[in-house]
């Protein structure tokens, strides 16, 4: 392990920190600041010649100013003659644009994970992508975690009696019935139709919710639209109480203020795959670290193991 080096940007070093406490190793130290003129200066402050380097980047706002600091990290690794350098992408926000809907339009997914191996990426290691498709765009080879297991952990802590799993999406059903076999709980999806970016109508629930105590579950949570949707649908099944589950709580705008606002939520439950707003009220929030599960597969890409095997 001592050819191990994780390094941070400035998108979310508490988490990049809580990474290097799991593998009881240093945060190496690099340093990011602007030029009067605004341009980005980044630069590894240890010999990373020969050594396996991490780079621990988020897709927290500022979106592009992290990604792009992202890009200068990689380089500088490559540069620097690091004989392997791994992307840590916890939430990959560009995954939302994996195909051409609209005439002219970037298909940004692919376009970044192009952008990050010709920044010097060897390797990806990113969790929960919002299209599983979005896998393919990279060429370079990508670990594609769940948070799961992390989530489920939070859960087993709670009252689950006569609970069911619900995705306000049948396309996230899959993922909701993962998490619901861990569980040993039955599951429900949402008929969605999206209106624009902020809303979307619930047609119909598959699946028995009425009078169940609903643990509503999406992979993000950004202006929680499709979220508060499905909890206005279940409070007309006569569910009593319900607990909102995500693995990225980005939180736009008031998103949060909503959830917690909402007479039928009992607890929000994210991953800190997105740094919190500290200027957000917290309310019923409780945020669970995926910093072990992402060391986890460090160590094992490091020591050439089976990342598969930790969701065996």
């Amino acid at each position: 392990m001592n050819r191990l080096r994780i390094f941070s940007g400035m998108s979310h070093p508490d988490l990049a920190l809580g990474i290097a406490r799991s593998l009881e190793l240093p945060l190496a130290v690099a340093q990011s600041r602007r030029f009067s003129n605004d341009n980005l200066y980044v630069r590894l402050c240890e010999n990373v010649r020969g050594a396996d380097v991490f780079i621990v980047q988020t897709c927290a706002p500022p979106v592009q100013d992290h990604l792009f600091e992202l890009l200068m990290l990689l380089d500088a690794a490559r540069s620097s003659s690091a004989e392997r350098v791994t992307a840590v992408l916890p939430y990959y926000s560009y995954a939302r644009s994996d195909k051409k809907d609209e005439p002219r339009i970037s298909i940004a997914g692919r376009l970044v994970a192009d952008l990050l191996e010709t920044a010097g990426a060897n390797r990806v290691l990113t969790l929960t992508l919002h299209s599983p498709q979005v896998h393919g765009f990279f060429r370079v080879p990508t670990d594609h975690l769940n948070a799961e297991p992390v989530l489920a952990e939070a859960l087993r802590a709670r009252d689950l009696g006569d609970a069911v799993v619900v995705t306000p999406d049948i396309g996230n059903a899959k993922r909701a019935a993962h998490l619901a076999r861990r569980l040993n709980l039955p599951v429900a999806a949402g008929n969605k139709r999206r209106i624009d970016d902020e809303h979307v109508v619930i047609d119909g629930i598959v699946g028995d919710v009425h009078k169940r105590v609903a643990i509503v579950y999406d992979d993000e949570i950004a202006t929680g639209g499709s979220v508060i949707e499905m909890l206005n649908h279940l409070q007309r099944e006569h569910v009593q109480r319900a607990l909102v589950v995500c693995t990225h709580g980005v939180f736009s705008d008031r998103a949060l203020e909503r959830l917690n606002e909402h007479p039928l939520v009992e607890e929000i439950i994210s991953t800190d795959t997105v740094p919190i707003d500290p200027r957000k009220p917290v309310g019923k929030l409780k945020v669970v670290s995926v910093a072990p599960l992402l060391a986890e597969a460090i160590r094992r890409i490091h020591c050439d193991e089976s990342v598969s095997a930790l969701f065996s």
